[in-house]
C-alpha cells in the first residue's frame, strides 16, 4: 500500500468546504507548513528573540527595526501567526494520520493470499521447482519455515474449477516488515505531539489569560511588589516560563515574563533565597562554572528546602523547573572619585550601588546625571599584538568569541594567522553614564588599577563610546611612580597656570641659551612661549580654529604660519623647544607637591611623552571629569529560569516515537511472499508438487536480493543460482 499524498475527499457539503477538508488533510499542505515553521525557526535563531527596540534598530537600522516588531520576527515562537501555523500542522497532520491509519492496519492484517497464480509470473523476483511431496506437506512445511524466521503466514488452501481453468492446490502467503508502516504512524504523530507540546509550553495559555481572564500587560517602571494584580498571574499558572534576578543574601518569589510589548508577573509558589553564587573562570576571562547554592522557602507549609543549581543541573519543586541561566551584578558598592578632565573641573568623591539610584553632579557649568552601569572584577585581555596596538587599541572586547581566528585556526589555508595568545587579568573596572540635560548620555568604562601595554609605562586606561554598538575608545593616562594618577592631574594643573608656564620657560631659557649670544634667548622666549600657550589652549592658531590645546593646536599653526616646504623642519624643532619645556612643567608641578624633580633619563622620558600625549587627547575627551574607582563590595546575582511545562513530557514522547518512525521507516523492510503449490502431473508417482515462489520488497537493495536467494534454498530447495529464476 503506498501512502496518498491526496486529503481526505469529501462527497457532500459545498465545493469551498470539501476543497478546504482537502487541503488541510493533503500531505503536501502539512509539508507546506512544516517547511514554513523550518524558515521560521532559522529566522529567530538568526534574529536575536526578545530584545529591546533600541538595539534592533543600532543594529539594523529605524527601518528594519520596526519591520521586525510589525511582523513579530523579534519574537516569533510566540507570535500569533507561528502559534496559528502550530495549529494549523497539528490539525492537518492529524487528518493525515486519520485518513491513511485505517488503511495501514488493514493492510497490516491483510496477507493477499487471494492473489491468482497466475499472477505471480509478473513478478520480477519469482522461482519455480518441484517438489517431492504432497501439496498440502509442502504447504504446512513451508509455513513452518516462515513461521520460525519471524514471518506471519496464512495457508489457503484452493479447490480447482470443475471447467480445469484454476487447478487445486494450496496458496502460502506470508508478511514481514510491517513495523515500516507502523514508522509512517509513529513518525507522523510525533509531530503532532511536538506541536501541541510546543504550543502548551509555548505563549498561548499566558496569551490567554490576558484575552479572557483580565489580565493585561505592565509597561511602566518602579518596584515589582507595586505592580498591580492585573499585571500579576496566578500561582496556579499551568504553563509558563520567566526569568528571576536573586541577588546574593536576598530572596525573590516574582518571575518576569517578557512579551512584546512589556512583562508579566508570575507569582511563584515558594522563594528562591541565594546564600552562596559561585564562579569559576577559564585563562581566557570565560566563565568555566557558575552554580548557586539556594534555599527554596515554601510559601504554603514555610518548609525549606536547600538545593544547588548548576548549568545543566536545574532543580525542580512544586512542578518548577529551577535553572541556572546566568549572573549579573546584585547591586555592588563602588566609590569613585572624579579626576578633573577639563581647567574649571575639580575633584570630588561619590557612593553608588551598581543599578541603583543615580547621581546628580555638578562641576563648574556641566550638570551632568552619574548612571552605576557594571562592575567587572575580572578583565582578561589579549596583548598578544603588543598590547596597545592589540585589542585594546582598536577598542575591541577580546572577551567575545574570535570567529575569524576561530575558522582560519582549523582551515587549511596556506597563510596561517593563528598566533598564540598572551592573556593576562588587567584588573576591576568600573563602568557607568554621564547623561546630560538633554538626555543624551554616552557609555564610560575605566580601569581602577594602571596597566603596562607592553611599552613599560603603565597606564590607566579610560574608555568611552557614544554609542552601544560602538567599541570603546581608550585615554591612556600615565601612572606615576606611585601607582596614581595624581602626577598627570598635577601636570596638567600647572600647564593652565600662567606662573607657572612663564617659569618654565624661564628654565629652559636659561638652559638651552648661550649667555654670550643673549639674541638667541630672547628667540628661544618667544617660540617657547607660543608653543606652550597653543599647547596650553590658553592661545589659538587662529581664530576660527577648532581645536583649543594639545598636538592639534600646534598642527593648525603650522598649517597657517609656516611654508610647506619648512614644515618638516620646522615642526621637529618646535616639537623639541615643547618637549623640553613640558619637562620643566612636569617638574615644577612636582615641586609644588614636596616631591623631587625627575632626572633626565629613559624612564623619566617615557613618562613624560605618556602625559603629553594624554594631555592633548584630553582636550577631546567628552566629559569634565572622569570617575576613577577607588574601593568596591562586589554583590553577585543569580539569573535564574523558572519553568512549569507541562508540555515537555509530550514532547519527549514525540521525539522518541520520531526516533522509532524515522528507524522504522528507514531501516524496517516491508516484504510479501508467495508460494503456489499445486500437484505436478507429469511428474511420475503421487508425491509431487509443482512450487512457484514471488518475493516482493517495498524497497529492493543488496540485502533482499540475498534474502530472495536464501529463501529460494530454504524453501524449494533451490541451489544459490537456479535456473528458473528471473
Amino acid at each position: 500500500m503506498s501512502v496518498s499524498t491526496h486529503g481526505l475527499r469529501v462527497h457532500r457539503g459545498p465545493q469551498v468546504l470539501r476543497a478546504a477538508v482537502e487541503l488541510f488533510s493533503s500531505m503536501r499542505f502539512a509539508i507546506a507548513l512544516l517547511t514554513v515553521i523550518c524558515i521560521a525557526s532559522i529566522i529567530g535563531t538568526v534574529i536575536k528573540q526578545h530584545e529591546p527596540i533600541n538595539n534592533y534598530i543600532n543594529q539594523f537600522g529605524p527601518f528594519w527595526a520596526e519591520f521586525f516588531r510589525a511582523a513579530r520576527l523579534d519574537s516569533i515562537y510566540s507570535a500569533w501567526w507561528f502559534l496559528l501555523i502550530l495549529l494549523f500542522l497539528v490539525i492537518s497532520t492529524t487528518l493525515c494520520i486519520a485518513r491513511n491509519t485505517p488503511r495501514i492496519l488493514v493492510d497490516l492484517k491483510t496477507f493477499k493470499e487471494d492473489i491468482r497464480a497466475q499472477s505471480l509470473k509478473a513478478f520480477g523476483q519469482r522461482a519455480e521447482n518441484t517438489l517431492a511431496e504432497t501439496p498440502d506437506a509442502a504447504a504446512n512445511r513451508i509455513g513452518q519455515l516462515l513461521v520460525s524466521g519471524g514471518w506471519k503466514v496464512k495457508l489457503q488452501q484452493r479447490e480447482g474449477s470443475g471447467d480445469g481453468k484454476a487447478a487445486p492446490g494450496w496458496m502460502v502467503a506470508a508478511r514481514a516488515g510491517g513495523a515500516h508502516k507502523l514508522g509512517y504512524i509513529a513518525a507522523h504523530s510525533a509531530i503532532v505531539l511536538v506541536c501541541i507540546g510546543g504550543l502548551l509550553d509555548g505563549d498561548l495559555v499566558v496569551r490567554a489569560q490576558t484575552w479572557f481572564n483580565g489580565k493585561s500587560v505592565f509597561t511602566g517602571g518602579g518596584m515589582i511588589a507595586d505592580v498591580a494584580p492585573e499585571h500579576r498571574l496566578s500561582v496556579n499558572n499551568p504553563t509558563f516560563r520567566g526569568n528571576i534576578l536573586v541577588p546574593e543574601g536576598g530572596q525573590g518569589s516574582v518571575a518576569i515574563l517578557n512579551q512584546a510589548d512589556g512583562v508579566l508577573l508570575q507569582e511563584l509558589p515558594f522563594s528562591i533565597e541565594l546564600k552562596k553564587f559561585i564562579v569559576d573562570y577559564y585563562s581566557t576571562g570565560m566563565p568555566k562554572l557558575f552554580a548557586s547554592e539556594v534555599i527554596l522557602h515554601d510559601r504554603e507549609t514555610g518548609a525549606q528546602v536547600p538545593a544547588r543549581i548548576e548549568v545543566n543541573h536545574p532543580a525542580s519543586y512544586k512542578g518548577v523547573e529551577i535553572y541556572q541561566s546566568s549572573f549579573d551584578d546584585g547591586g555592588s558598592k563602588v566609590k569613585l572619585k572624579a579626576v578633573p578632565m577639563a581647567a574649571a573641573a575639580k575633584p570630588f568623591e561619590v557612593e553608588g550601588i551598581i543599578g541603583g539610584p543615580n547621581t546628580e553632579i555638578t562641576n563648574g557649568k556641566d550638570k551632568l546625571t552619574l548612571e552605576y552601569a557594571a562592575l567587572r572584577v575580572i578583565n582578561v585581555e589579549n596583548f598578544a599584538d603588543g598590547g596597545a596596538n592589540g585589542a585594546l587599541g582598536s577598542g575591541a572586547d577580546v572577551r567575545k568569541v574570535d570567529l575569524r581566528h576561530s575558522l582560519e585556526s582549523r582551515l587549511g589555508a596556506a597563510n596561517k594567522t593563528n598566533k598564540p595568545k598572551v592573556l593576562r587579568n588587567i584588573g576591576p573596572s568600573i563602568g557607568y553614564k554621564l547623561r546630560d540635560a538633554a538626555g543624551q548620555a554616552r557609555e564610560y568604562q575605566n580601569y581602577m588599577v594602571p596597566v603596562d601595554t607592553g611599552d613599560g609605562q603603565p597606564v590607566f586606561l579610560l574608555g568611552m563610546r557614544e554609542k552601544p554598538e560602538d567599541p570603546f575608545r581608550y585615554l591612556r593616562v600615565p601612572a606615576d611612580e606611585q601607582g596614581s594618577m595624581d602626577g598627570f592631574v598635577r601636570m596638567r594643573t600647572a600647564l593652565g597656570d600662567p606662573d607657572t608656564r612663564a617659569r618654565a620657560i624661564e628654565r629652559y631659557v636659561a638652559k638651552a641659551s648661550d649667555s654670550k649670544r643673549p639674541e638667541m634667548a630672547e628667540q628661544l622666549r618667544v617660540s617657547a612661549t607660543r608653543a606652550l600657550a597653543l599647547f596650553s589652549g590658553s592661545e589659538r592658531a587662529r581664530a576660527d580654529a577648532t581645536t583649543a590645546g594639545g598636538w592639534q593646536a600646534i598642527a593648525e599653526f603650522m598649517e597657517v604660519n609656516v611654508p610647506e616646504a619648512e614644515r618638516e623642519r620646522a615642526g621637529a624643532v618646535l616639537v623639541r623647544i615643547l618637549n623640553d619645556v613640558l619637562f620643566e612643567v612636569l617638574n615644577l608641578s612636582r615641586e609644588g607637591a614636596g616631591l623631587a624633580a625627575l632626572p633626565s633619563d629613559d624612564k623619566s622620558q617615557a613618562y613624560l611623552t605618556q602625559a603629553v600625549l594624554a594631555i592633548s587627547d584630553a582636550h577631546f575627551y567628552p566629559a569634565p571629569v572622569a570617575m576613577m574607582m577607588t574601593d568596591f563590595t562586589q554583590v553577585q546575582a543569580s539569573v535564574f529560569q523558572v519553568a512549569r511545562a507541562p508540555g515537555k513530557n509530550v514532547v519527549y514522547l514525540g521525539c522518541l516515537l520520531l526516533i522509532v518512525g524515522i528507524f522504522a521507516m528507514l531501516y524496517v523492510r516491508e516484504r510479501r511472499l508467495w508460494v503456489w503449490l499445486t500437484p505436478d502431473g507429469t511428474a511420475s508417482g503421487d508425491h509431487a508438487t509443482t512450487a512457484t515462489m514471488a518475493f516482493s520488497v517495498n524497497r529492493k537493495t543488496i540485502d533482499s536480493d540475498r534474502e530472495f536467494e536464501h529463501l529460494k534454498h530454504k524453501l524449494l530447495a533451490l541451489d544459490k543460482e537456479p535456473t528458473a529464476t528471473k
